[in-house]
């Protein structure tokens, strides 16, 4: 008999900023590696450029459809470090938005 491969469910996988998430939004290519070696999925990089056709540019109409419609915020308040003021950070929602190239969060 053969082996079966267990996977993680529940997307319990563990994700590094910078080697696996990009700070400008998204998952890295070793990230989207990772993920899938993990839980055995098929999960693709982001579509990135400004005209995709075909199945690339439906991926995109239906990740941004999906995303803009979820709820949470766009931007998150933190304290500056050096001057100890307010400012306005982007979530990663925003972030992978705009990695997307989604309207209206350009």
């Amino acid at each position: 008999m053969q082996a079966v491969k267990s996977y993680k469910k529940g997307g319990n996988v563990s994700l590094k900023m910078g080697k696996h998430k990009s700070r400008s939004g998204g998952l890295t290519a070793a990230g989207v590696a990772k993920y899938n070696r993990e839980t055995g999925s098929n999960l693709q990089t982001a579509v990135t450029e400004s005209k995709p056709k075909g199945k690339r540019a439906a991926r995109r109409k239906s990740f941004c459809a999906r995303m803009s419609g979820n709820k949470g915020p766009l931007y998150k308040m933190v304290t500056n470090r050096k001057t100890g003021k307010k400012v306005k950070k982007p979530t990663r929602k925003l972030l992978a938005l705009r990695k997307w190239r989604c309207r209206n969060y350009s």
